[in-house]
């Protein structure tokens, strides 16, 4: 199996004007422009010459030092552009970045409470939700993934609860099928699933008329957010059931990152990542529902109907690479979503999101993926400068237009934009209905396991486990829990929850509007 080529190319950063811009320094309260013309005024000649050597000696110095902070100053820059900007220089937006709205930010103006609450009233008299988006033409996400849409069938297996298919082995059975495989080469623990996987590839072969075939699954259903809301709780315990496989390790990311090749988005861009190396990922548990129609076919008892999950916390919300391969035709907004991709090829799929406070969510988000010099402080600045970022945006853009505006999601210091759930619960509900999609409260997760496990068993059609596995599924310790490092910095600051609370209030109430539940207000929220 070869892997294909691709047709695609990175649309060229229109960022020269950004980068001719004069830098401008700010001291107290009076922009500077790092480029404005140094003048020295002549002196009269002295009488002593040593004094006017020591003079010129002194001004020499003086534009020695400023010629090398410039030079200092440029090189960080320009690194900062091809490295920490590496994934941020959208063509868009840059005037926000520079000139943040009314209220232009500054190392000053962070802690300073009545300011950011200026800044949250005035986000928050821009939000508005539109009823429904235009929905791209399937000929057009078509064309945009050629070789995905070639790849997997509009038709699947009958009587099989999971969209399966067999797919014509074209390769030679003696060679390694997995070779070319990029998840085996960045994961040494899936290049040991794949081992596995190698040595008992001939046996699942499936012979008609002269010809080889594979059996191919795409998943049942998703996990499809949201990080740090008990998304690898839930996997965990749903694992446990008899009939559920998942992939061969939780959060593959294909649909949001690896197809567009980021593998880290600090990294930049590798090879992408083709279908049939996501596809390869189920093969464990396809091999499992194959056995299943085997021996249905022989005329052997029914089996239970085996269905495969996936689990990437990223997939309801990420879709920061669009503007890097998508034109711009929908005026900042990407032309298509994730979920545009998924409807047409597998109509049909189920969806589980799980949510909590986005307040609390922010601050374990945080704290999770924060690296060093964590504190409650250090929480309040950066979200004060998120904030600030965010709300720069809204002064030229529209709120659903800065929610996916990749240059703002990721010069934001904190993820505010992941706790906007309504914004894409709605662009989710525009191509799937209402019952395919499950929402789960984390509180009330961890209040009533027993409850929410059954209320996706039910949503799943999954049959009731035994006793005994049911025990194991709802005492089992809840998993990736806050690490104890961090349970010592204590929590966020109080006025930093106020604020935060007040920024999600209204997208807030919509999601309790849409979802007709008050608890999705979390107005008692204790986690």
């Amino acid at each position: 199996m070869t892997q294909m080529d691709y047709k695609y190319s990175l649309l060229g950063s229109t960022v020269d004007d950004y980068r001719k811009r004069p830098l401008l320094l700010q001291v107290d309260d009076t922009p500077m422009n790092l480029f404005a013309v140094l003048e020295v005024k002549r002196e009269q000649p002295r009488r002593w010459s040593t004094l006017g050597c020591f003079r010129k000696i002194r001004l020499y110095s003086v534009l020695f030092g400023l010629a090398v902070t410039f030079v200092i100053m440029a090189s960080y820059i320009l690194t900062g552009d091809k490295k920490g900007l590496l994934l941020t220089p959208s063509p868009y937006h840059f005037s926000s970045l520079v000139s943040p709205g009314p209220y232009p930010f500054n190392l000053s103006s962070v802690k300073d409470y009545a300011h950011i609450k200026l800044v949250v009233k005035s986000i928050t008299s821009k939000v508005e939700f539109r009823s429904s988006r235009q929905l791209p033409e399937l000929k057009a996400l078509v064309n945009s993934e050629p070789h995905m849409f070639s790849a997997i069938p509009r038709k699947f297996l009958p009587g099989v609860k999971n969209p399966c298919w067999y797919e014509e082995y074209t390769g030679n059975i003696t060679s390694d099928p997995y070779r070319t495989n990029l998840y085996a080469r960045y994961s040494r623990r899936f290049r040991t699933v794949f081992q596995h996987l190698r040595n008992t590839f001939r046996e699942h072969l499936f012979h008609r008329d002269g010809k080889l075939y594979r059996i191919r699954c795409l998943p049942y259903f998703y996990i499809i957010g949201q990080p740090k809301c008990g998304t690898t709780d839930l996997y965990d315990r749903l694992r446990l059931h008899p009939d559920v496989k998942f992939t061969t390790f939780k959060e593959p990311h294909w649909w949001t990152r690896k197809r567009f090749g980021i593998i880290r988005l600090s990294d930049g861009f590798h090879d992408r990542y083709p279908v049939e190396d996501y596809l390869d990922l189920f093969d464990q548990a396809a091999y499992q529902i194959q056995g299943n129609l085997t021996a249905n076919a022989s005329g052997s008892p029914s089996q239970p109907n085996i269905i495969i999950g996936e689990a990437s916390a990223s997939t309801m919300w990420d879709n920061n690479a669009w503007v890097y391969f998508y034109d711009n035709t929908t005026e900042g907004e990407p032309p298509f979503l994730i979920q545009d991709f998924v409807h047409a090829l597998q109509p049909n799929a189920r969806f589980i999101i799980m949510l909590r406070d986005p307040v609390e969510r922010l601050y374990s988000d945080y704290l999770y993926f924060g690296i060093a010099n964590k504190s409650a402080e250090d929480f309040h600045e950066k979200v004060s400068e998120s904030l600030q970022l965010f709300e720069g945006c809204l002064t030229e853009y529209t709120m659903r237009s800065c929610v996916y505006n990749t240059t703002i999601n990721n010069a934001m210091p904190v993820r505010l934009q992941v706790g906007l759930y309504i914004v894409y619960l709605m662009d989710w509900m525009t191509v799937f209905n209402r019952e395919q999609i499950l929402v789960l409260r984390l509180e009330d997760h961890a209040s009533n396991r027993k409850y929410t496990m059954h209320k996706v068993f039910d949503f799943l059609n999954l049959g009731p486990p035994t006793k005994e596995i049911e025990s194991e599924i709802t005492r089992s310790p809840a998993s990736n829990t806050r690490r104890p490092a961090d349970k010592n910095l204590g929590p966020m600051l109080p006025i930093t929850k106020e604020i935060l609370r007040d920024f999600y209030m209204p997208f807030n109430q919509k999601l309790a509007e849409v979802l007709r539940n008050d608890s999705f207000l979390w107005e008692n929220s204790k986690l």
